[in-house]
């Protein structure tokens, strides 16, 4: 077998773009109960004014306001109860110059009002009279027609990842079921003479599958649906049926472990000849994830990834290349980041993309102090106390200590 050619990050990159462009886009509708993470695959547009009538915030009276003018404690006005007002029930008369309603919070302000009194500010006359104590500025403690959202705007954008404010908008707008994106349905399979499963007493040169549970963590994490997910020996026929299986009911087939240059590395070769358009990349110059390969089946509609069995680098090229794609696939905003001092200096790998696991703390100022956390792509207790990663570009040696820097976080 040939020695590895490498694919830069972004060459990398630019090839799954081409290959997901050929793919279908699938959306499907859910309820506001189902919603939660999922993401939304067209914009929403408010049907109605939010809200459609004019609401108290607070527990009081609605009066005009200028009639409140000068009111004090020592000097109040006094004005005449008209209504009470039942929440969810419309006014039935106008206030005039000396009149006024009670409203609950949340209640319909009646027509004329044009302010809300705290009943703390009140205090009962007599039957049909109140005492008002505090002078009001017109507008105060009520919630205008349209003022949350007004008829004919954007609610969300298309790409918008629906968490709990989201699902708040929708079911304010009266949307029960929206159009998501169906998430990516991924097959995992970690190969290797030496895995056992996590529950199994180990044996001379035995070592626990690493890669299986935490792929399969990262990948419901990010909300993708994971179909399949075993661990099979280095045999070639073995891994054959088993990616020609997967293929047809994922879109994306991850295989862990057997992508360097050893004598068992079976997956380069097989991925080659299972996919109808062969291997695209083998190698990436990136650190850690050098031995990625990536080839793509254009029958099945399917991506597959061979990652490095190291689990860091394994989960580090899982995060630069489908978590960035999902994204870019369902038009999402950029992955948020945060910006913080290196706490010491991080030497990075000219020529590769460096991407190294860092700690953030607030420090002085409110600023975040970043902290590298150095450690073997083998040793899966690097990313433990990891928030995120620092990307150095290939052509830069590393980063003093003090530096400003972007840090990605984990997850989408």
């Amino acid at each position: 077998m040939n020695l590895l050619t490498v694919d830069t990050l972004e060459e990398a990159r630019e090839k799954l773009i081409s290959c997901v462009k050929t793919l279908p886009c699938p959306t499907e509708s859910v309820t506001l109960d189902r919603a939660v993470h999922r993401v939304l695959a067209t914009d929403v547009v408010a049907q109605d004014n939010i809200p459609h009538f004019r609401r108290s915030t607070v527990d009081g009276y609605a009066v005009i306001a200028s009639d409140t003018q000068g009111a004090s404690e020592s000097i109040p006005t006094f004005l005449t109860v008209v209504e009470e007002i039942h929440i969810g029930k419309q006014p039935t008369k106008t206030i005039v110059s000396g009149e006024c309603a009670y409203v609950p919070t949340g209640g319909m302000i009646p027509s004329g009002a044009t302010a809300m009194v705290m009943v703390e500010y009140t205090e009962q006359f007599h039957d049909g009279e109140i005492a008002v104590y505090q002078s009001v500025a017109e507008g105060s403690s009520i919630v205008l027609v349209g003022e949350d959202a007004k008829i004919n705007t954007v609610l969300l954008t298309k790409g918008t990842i629906l968490k709990t404010a989201q699902v708040g908008v929708l079911a304010a707008a009266g949307i029960w079921s929206v159009p998501v994106y169906r998430p990516w349905r991924i097959s995992i399979l970690s190969t290797g003479d030496e895995l056992v499963h996590p529950s199994d007493t180990l044996e001379s040169a035995q070592v626990r599958d690493v890669n299986t549970w935490a792929l399969n963590a990262l990948a419901s994490q990010c909300q993708f649906q994971v179909t399949s997910h075993q661990t099979i020996p280095d045999h070639a026929e073995l891994l054959r049926q088993e990616l020609e299986h997967a293929k047809e009911e994922s879109d994306f087939v991850l295989t862990s472990g057997g992508s360097s240059q050893g004598k068992a590395d079976l997956t380069c070769q097989i991925m080659d000849e299972v996919c109808d358009h062969g291997v695209m990349t083998h190698g990436l110059s990136l650190k850690p994830g050098k031995p990625t390969i990536l080839a793509f089946d254009e029958r099945s509609k399917t991506i597959m990834v061979g990652l490095p069995g190291h689990p860091v680098a394994s989960l580090m090229v899982f995060q630069s290349l489908l978590v960035w794609l999902w994204k870019e696939y369902t038009h999402q905003p950029p992955a948020k980041s945060f910006w913080g001092f290196t706490t010491t200096n991080i030497p990075g790998a000219p020529g590769k993309t460096t991407l190294i696991p860092v700690k953030l703390q607030l420090g002085q100022e409110h600023q975040y102090e970043v902290t590298p956390i150095f450690g073997k792509s083998g040793l899966i207790n690097t990313l433990v106390d990891a928030d995120g990663y620092v990307m150095l570009d290939r052509n830069q040696e590393g980063l003093q200590k003090g530096a400003w820097v972007e840090v990605h976080l984990f997850g989408v």
